[in-house]
C-alpha cells in the first residue's frame, strides 16, 4: 500500500465518522450533551477530512481537483457554524444551522460524486444529479429546520446550550 492509499484510507474512514457523527447530533435534543459532544466530534472529523482531501486533490490533481474545492467550501461553512456557536453571534443559531448543516450538504456530495454510481437506485441517476441533489434536498432542509428553531420566546426558552 503506497502512501497515497494510506491517506486514502485514513480520509474514507473520517468520512464515515464524519457523517455518522453529524447524523447523532442533528437527531440529539439541540442541548448540552449528546448533541455538543457528538457536534464536536463531527467538527474534529470534518477538519481532518478536509485537510486529507486537500492533501488527496493535489497529490492527483489531474483526476480529483473536485475535492479540493468541496473540502475548502464545506469546511469554511462547517467553520461558519461553528464559530457562530462558540463566540455567540447576534443570531448565532440560525448561522450554526446554516453553516453546519452546509457543510454536512458538502460532505454527502462529496460522497455521492465520487461513489454515488456504486448505490443501488442511486446508480440509476445521472451522474450529474450527484452535485445537485444534496443542495436541493438539504437546503429545504435548512429552511424548515432554520424556521423551527427561529428566535422566538417560546423556541428560545426551549434551546439551551
Amino acid at each position: 500500500m503506497d502512501l497515497f492509499e494510506v491517506i486514502l484510507s485514513i480520509h474514507i474512514g473520517l468520512g464515515i465518522i464524519c457523517l455518522l457523527s453529524g447524523m447523532v447530533s442533528m437527531l440529539a435534543a439541540k442541548k448540552k450533551g449528546r448533541h455538543t459532544k457528538w457536534g464536536e466530534v463531527y467538527h474534529g472529523s470534518y477538519a481532518a477530512l478536509a485537510a486529507t482531501a486537500i492533501i488527496l486533490a493535489i497529490w492527483k490533481w489531474n483526476e480529483i481537483a473536485y475535492l479540493f474545492y468541496i473540502a475548502v467550501f464545506s469546511y469554511g461553512l462547517a467553520i461558519y457554524g461553528y464559530v457562530a456557536r462558540k463566540q455567540k453571534w447576534k443570531s448565532w443559531l440560525q448561522h450554526h444551522i446554516r453553516g453546519m448543516l452546509g457543510s454536512y450538504i458538502g460532505a454527502v456530495t462529496a460522497l455521492l460524486v465520487n461513489i454515488g454510481d456504486s448505490i443501488p437506485l442511486l446508480n440509476k441517476l445521472p451522474d450529474l444529479s450527484y452535485w445537485f441533489l444534496p443542495t436541493i434536498i438539504g437546503s429545504l432542509l435548512i429552511y424548515i429546520v432554520a424556521r423551527l428553531y427561529r428566535k422566538t420566546p417560546s423556541v428560545s426558552k426551549k434551546i439551551s446550550y
